[in-house]
């Protein structure tokens, strides 16, 4: 009988062990699992300044580039760090060529793109996008020696040899509008068509008024041609100079998100945030 009751009570003992137990596995994971860090993968080229640029240090509140020695900065730098921190999101920022974001953002590399993205119907196609982070007019840029420095007008453009960056409306559209225009291919990066202006090799560069401010600070002997308050300026819609952020195309839930974040701003704080970034940009991009 005594054994009996001993064994009763051993197992007794060995039930209320394994609840004990039990329930302090099922607190751990709970601890674990609201103690997740959400992580937000950011995809720019880093080489697109005032918008994204690579540096060697974190000054400015740069941030570190995945995989990579170096740090991000710029305007784009600024947006991700303020939207991350308003959905509760840790930034990690990705180096990846223009011309392969897209591709990134489709096979789940990143989470989203801002990298100064124009939001075109053709875009619209294959990925979503939030609504504008900034508006961009577009401009011409050309050197105060060269023969179109005083050009008012698209017109006065006339047998230019111009390029600018591929994948752009710069590049696609608005060269196009350039009567007898040398198109010349068209540059895998912005600080590669810059360097072609610089050296003579093209009369003048299409590009956004950011991209141009920020080129004039580096080169002080270019010029912006800005023909917005022309009859005569570039034709592009509205859809084509609103900068917005692609995500995946049906991800409403990061969409969402993003654009909550987003509504936080206003047009003020899109441009006073550009100001800054062309402040300490780099002169190397």
């Amino acid at each position: 009988m005594r054994r009996i009751l001993r064994n009763v009570l051993i197992i007794a003992i060995l039930i209320a062990g394994c609840i004990l137990l039990t329930g302090c596995a099922s607190n751990n994971t709970d601890e674990v699992v609201s103690e997740e860090t959400k992580v937000l993968r950011v995809g720019m080229e880093c080489a697109y300044a005032p918008y994204n640029w690579a540096q060697a240090d974190n000054s400015n509140g740069a941030v570190p580039i995945a995989g990579s020695n170096e740090f991000a900065y710029g305007y784009d730098v600024m947006m991700a760090k303020y939207l991350a921190e308003k959905m509760g999101y840790t930034l990690e920022v990705h180096q990846i060529d223009w011309d392969s974001l897209p591709v990134a953002l489709q096979s789940n590399k990143i989470d989203c793109v801002i990298a100064g993205q124009s939001i075109t119907a053709e875009r619209l196609q294959t990925v979503d996008f939030t609504t504008p982070y900034y508006y961009a007019s577009i401009v011409g840029l050309t050197n105060n020696s060269s023969n179109y420095a005083s050009a008012t007008g698209v017109a006065d453009l006339k047998g230019a040899t111009c390029t600018s960056q591929i994948n752009t409306v710069w590049y696609d559209v608005c060269l196009p509008q350039i009567e007898n225009a040398n198109i010349l291919p068209a540059m895998e990066t912005a600080p590669q068509m810059l360097v072609s202006l610089n050296s003579g090799k093209t009369d003048l560069i299409v590009t956004d008024m950011p991209t141009a401010m920020a080129a004039t600070k580096v080169y002080p002997e270019m010029k912006i041609l800005d023909f917005t308050n022309s009859q005569d300026n570039f034709k592009v819609s509205e859809e084509e100079i609103n900068i917005g952020i692609s995500v995946k195309k049906g991800n409403s839930e990061l969409l969402n998100s993003l654009n909550t974040a987003l509504s936080t701003l206003t047009t003020d704080d899109f441009e006073r945030m550009m100001n800054d970034a062309i402040t300490v940009q780099p002169l190397s991009n």
